[in-house]
């Protein structure tokens, strides 16, 4: 598995699988003394509290642990958000500057259940250097389906954030095109491939279960101020024949998009770049629908027959945010 953590991207193109919103979790971790595990996972930026203190010391935004007086070390096991694939870590030190750890390793594993000591563990990311109060980005090679993974810090310390990026490997299984499912969830292996623009809120956010908890839990962008529209494209978990759609405005009042529509195109996997010229040829699957404020549209009898697809361009004309898009059909192949 190679690694740097020079130069590093590890959002585009991929989810964070190691999100609570997913259905990450922290299962364990050797100390928690001044912060729990759990905060590892939360998707928000980690903040900084001037002046507050708990029963144990000075609050921090993340996962802390006391400090050592032997030879060991820490660490924590989370649960990914389901069996995946990786192409980057990275392990956010943010606001930790005196107590940040100043080394770190991340192992793998691929099991059913909670990991124990029988599990053998796969080296993602050998002992590396961390610098402080910043974001240390790793890409890595993938090479490998997992579900867990360890967090080791050495000796000790805080971490604000950890972050895997990567693509959820999901099996529609033996039933798959019985009954119709999102083929764009993030859970059923949907990801974002390129967008417009983001200046307010993730790309990735619109393919995240539930509705939105806020305007910040979705995708939205900057004021247009210029001719043309907003777009994203969205790679589905399976190909298949689109039978409904839900666009949801949530949060969205003074600023949801005055129009949506959206295209489609059966692609091979190896055409998933250079998309954002080729998408102005895709045929219409819906054509451009009126929005309206905090609510979820749906669109059935709308929809064009386009056949089978395996990706998607939304538009917004001309600008604005969306909570969730929804594209259910039956899967018929993978992507």
């Amino acid at each position: 598995m190679t690694h740097t953590n020079e130069a590093v991207d590890p959002i585009t193109f991929h989810l964070n699988l190691a999100d609570e919103r997913l259905g990450a979790a922290a299962l364990s971790a050797t100390d928690e003394f001044f912060g729990p595990a759990v905060r590892l996972l939360q998707p928000g930026d980690p903040v900084w509290r001037a002046g507050v203190y708990d029963d144990h010391g000075k609050w921090m935004d993340g996962w802390e642990t006391r400090r050592r007086r032997d030879s060991g070390h820490d660490h924590c096991i989370v649960q990914l958000a389901g069996p995946c694939t990786l192409t980057a870590l990275d392990i956010d030190t943010r606001h930790f500057t005196g107590n940040y750890p100043p080394f770190a390793s991340v192992q793998a594993c691929r099991c059913d259940g909670i990991p124990d000591a029988n599990t053998g563990w796969t080296e993602l990311l050998p002992r590396s250097a961390l610098r402080g109060n910043q974001r240390n980005a790793f890409a890595l090679v993938p090479s490998g389906t997992w579900t867990h993974l360890k967090l080791n810090i050495f000796p000790d310390g805080g971490v604000a954030r950890l972050r895997a990026y990567g693509a959820i490997r999901h099996d529609f299984g033996p039933d798959a095109g019985a009954a119709p499912v999102d083929l764009a969830a993030a859970l059923n292996g949907g990801r974002p491939l390129a967008c417009s623009d983001e200046h307010y809120g993730s790309m990735g956010n619109l393919l995240l279960p539930g509705r939105g908890a806020s305007m910040a839990d979705g995708w939205e962008t900057r004021r247009r101020r210029e001719p043309g529209h907003d777009w994203v494209i969205l790679r589905l978990g399976g190909a298949g024949r689109i039978e409904r759609i839900e666009i949801d405005t949530a949060h969205f009042k003074g600023n949801f998009p005055h129009r949506v529509s959206i295209t489609g195109a059966l692609l091979h996997a190896q055409q998933d770049t250079d998309l954002s010229s080729q998408c102005l040829y895709w045929p219409l699957l819906l054509e451009p629908q009126p929005m309206q404020a905090d609510q979820v549209h749906t669109y059935q009898q709308q929809l064009r027959d386009i056949g089978v697809i395996s990706h998607v361009c939304v538009n917004m004309h001309p600008d604005g945010g969306l909570s969730r898009v929804r594209l259910f059909g039956r899967p018929e192949r993978a992507v």
